[in-house]
């Protein structure tokens, strides 16, 4: 079936959202100069960026413009916090160790991977988070390559995998779990603490216009890390998520 005009320039931008080109807060061509580009008319372009925006990839501005979404709360209670800012903002050296990097299918009788992974394979990455040297969190993390394409060939010992998606990756919607745990065995080694000892867990998951971005399960040092979120008289939330300055020095 062949595809139509608006679905091209949709499908042009979409790919170079996803891999980066184009980052958040970048501005996309006028109406005027993509109506040249492609010798169409204003509707044409018109269905094409509505589509995008649809999508969470793009947000349009009477007047301004478009230009690449950037991450954003979605009925959320906490937002997404980059953890390497959170570390430096508390003045500490954050650093992230890669230990397993595979890209693989996803396990039939798991549920939740077969629907990350919507029809194609995913990146699983263990790693830890480390402040001053210190370990501070582990983290597990799957990454659905039909949304992420771009995540195959990032240098992941450079930047931690969190980091580069916030950078990259618009988002719409996210979800949260937050529990008390006790350190697995392998947990316990990594974090240099006691198996059973107790533990922050932070479960989330991420989606862009109703497809699945990550999933991702960081395991924290219980007196090392905080959760603060602040909310409206109306139900809205104004958010943050703290890392506590105790106990990891």
């Amino acid at each position: 079936m062949k595809q139509s005009l608006h679905e091209k320039i949709r499908a042009d931008f979409e790919a170079r959202i996803l891999a980066g080109v184009l980052a958040p807060g970048d501005r996309l061509p006028t109406e005027q100069e993509l109506m040249q580009t492609h010798g169409c008319s204003r509707m044409t372009v018109n269905k094409a960026l509505s589509a995008l925006q649809s999508a969470g990839l793009i947000d349009r501005r009477k007047k301004a413009g478009s230009f690449v979404a950037r991450p954003r709360v979605h009925s959320m209670v906490l937002d997404i916090p980059d953890l390497a800012e959170q570390i430096a903002g508390r003045g500490q050296a954050h650093s992230y160790r890669l230990l397993r990097r595979e890209v693989r299918g996803p396990a039939a009788s798991l549920e939740q991977e077969v629907i990350l992974a919507n029809g194609a394979m995913l990146l699983e990455l263990d790693g830890i988070h480390y402040a001053d040297g210190h370990p501070l969190a582990v983290e597990h993390r799957l990454i659905a390559i039909r949304a992420v394409p771009a995540i195959v060939d990032v240098d992941l010992d450079a930047i931690s995998p969190g980091a580069w998606l916030l950078r990259h990756v618009p988002w719409t919607e996210a979800e949260n779990r937050i529990s008390a745990v006790g350190a697995s065995r392998e947990e316990a080694t990594r974090l240099a603490i006691a198996p059973g000892a107790p533990c922050l867990c932070v479960e989330r998951h991420t989606w862009r216009g109703g497809d699945p971005i990550t999933y991702v399960r960081q395991v924290f040092l219980a007196d090392s890390y905080d959760m603060v979120a602040r909310f409206g008289p109306s139900g809205s939330a104004a958010s943050a998520v703290v890392a506590s300055d105790d106990g990891t020095s």
